[in-house]
This record gives structure tokens, C-alpha cells and sequence, in this order.
């Protein structure tokens, strides 16, 4: 049974999903713990106080938001996996619009 590209890409499965989410899972600690570093100002920069509140909350809210992906499980391309459980591909938004559009099509 060969697989496409685009097959292989999307069935992770075994080892590469657990690197994956140990790098995952690693990338978000390391972005909250860069906004802690930044706001108590740890690495003593020269920035104005606002600034370094700015770039601390933004790293925290980058932080949080991998995280909330990596829960979710959305990839990089912000795909996630079908709902229905008889199709194992990952769709998009826009995949699933086009495919909405091509069945309206055909009923008219």
C-alpha cells in the first residue's frame, strides 16, 4: 500500500508524534519563561519599562497560544483532524468551504 506525500505528512504516527510533542511542549515553556525573564528583567536590557512589558506580554501570549494549539492539535499549517472518524485525512477550513461549494454546485 504506498502512501502519497501528502498522506505521510498528515498519519504521523509513533515516535515522530511524540518528538513532536516533546518539542512542542518544550517550545511553549520556553516562550513563558522568556515573557517571566523579560518582564522581571533578568537579562538587564536598556529598554524602557513599557517596551519590555510590551515584548514579555507578547512572548506570554505567544506562549500561550502554541499551547493552545498543541492541545487542540492543530499542525503547522493550522489544520486539524477530521471530525468524522471514517476520514483519517486532515482537512482545512478551506478545504472543507471548497468541498461545500463543489456539492452545491452539483445539486443545481
Amino acid at each position: 500500500m504506498d502512501k502519497t506525500v501528502n498522506e505521510m505528512s498528515t498519519n504521523d504516527t509513533g515516535m515522530m508524534r511524540g518528538v513532536r510533542y516533546f518539542f512542542g511542549i518544550f517550545m511553549v515553556l520556553f516562550y513563558l519563561a522568556v515573557a517571566v525573564l523579560l518582564a522581571t528583567n533578568f537579562f538587564g536590557f536598556a529598554f524602557s519599562k513599557w517596551l519590555q512589558w510590551l515584548f514579555a506580554a507578547l512572548f506570554g501570549l505567544y506562549g500561550l497560544y502554541r499551547g493552545y494549539r498543541l492541545v487542540t492539535g492543530q499542525d503547522f499549517y493550522g489544520r486539524r483532524p477530521a471530525d468524522n472518524d471514517e476520514q483519517e485525512s486532515y482537512t482545512t477550513y478551506a478545504e472543507q468551504l471548497k468541498k461545500m461549494k463543489e456539492d452545491n454546485e452539483t445539486k443545481l
